[in-house]
């Protein structure tokens, strides 16, 4: 006698929150990069929120459509809407994996659009000009206005990203070939680099790590209001600390 294959039961379409939670889980496990995950618990969070205010809301198409009409009466912009629908997406597509949502509303969920961008927001670019009036504005002999100096320089001379920045150690900057650059950077996506740095920047960052007597580690630290250097590296410092 041949076992039947027991099917999963698609019946429930309403999610408590215990599914949410466990499909929120299973996404952001899928994610390697630390700041996706912030991003996209934050979208999720917000989803729930909403999702768990209405009373009974089946988790399909027709819902998903009506959250990316109350985000747009929010006037949130087109692609913080999109990254918030992305993350929808992905959190219907593992409440499918587990069994939760059958596989034809997780395709329909999938299907609701984005909000349409007119062209893409390339930022306030700073000129070469205007660029040196910030770094003239940064420069000074206190301890601080060395470290800002010097990670503006950085900053505008090599084109670091933020978290770039703030995670650069010393030992991550070496001589090769005759010039000084920041070597096997891990950056956005698992990407690994390596970016030239100008003699300039170069004689900044040096100016910076002889003051504040910066030996190894993390190179830009918190500085007290006292002008003295931490000890060890602040992974939450920031310009303004």
């Amino acid at each position: 006698m041949v076992k039947q294959r027991i099917k999963p039961n698609y019946r429930r379409r309403v999610l408590r929150l215990p599914d949410l939670d466990h499909c929120k889980t299973a996404v952001l496990n899928r994610l390697g990069s630390p700041a996706s995950r912030r991003v996209y618990e934050y979208a999720i969070d917000q989803f729930i929120a909403w999702y768990c205010s209405e009373p009974r809301l089946a988790f399909n198409r027709i819902v998903v459509v009506r959250y990316r009409m109350y985000l747009e009466s929010r006037g949130l912009a087109a692609n913080t809407i999109n990254q918030q629908l992305a993350a929808v997406r992905r959190l219907a597509h593992e409440a499918a994996d587990s069994g939760l949502l059958s596989p034809e509303l997780a395709a329909g969920i999938s299907r609701v659009k984005g909000v349409k961008q007119l062209g893409f927001r390339s930022g306030n670019w700073l000129s070469a000009q205007q660029s040196s009036e910030v770094l003239k504005h940064a420069g000074g002999d206190s301890m601080r206005a060395k470290r800002d100096y010097a990670m503006l320089a950085m900053l505008f001379g090599c084109g670091f990203r933020r978290s770039e920045l703030v995670g650069l150690e010393l030992d991550e900057i070496q001589k090769r070939q005759g010039h000084w650059a920041a070597v096997d950077l891990i950056g956005k996506g698992g990407h690994i680099r390596t970016v030239p740095i100008p003699e300039w920047v170069k004689a900044a960052l040096d100016q910076w790590t002889v003051a504040a007597m910066v030996t190894g580690g993390r190179i830009f630290r918190a500085v007290a209001r006292a002008g003295r250097c931490g000890g060890k590296a602040s992974r939450r410092m920031s310009c303004g600390t």
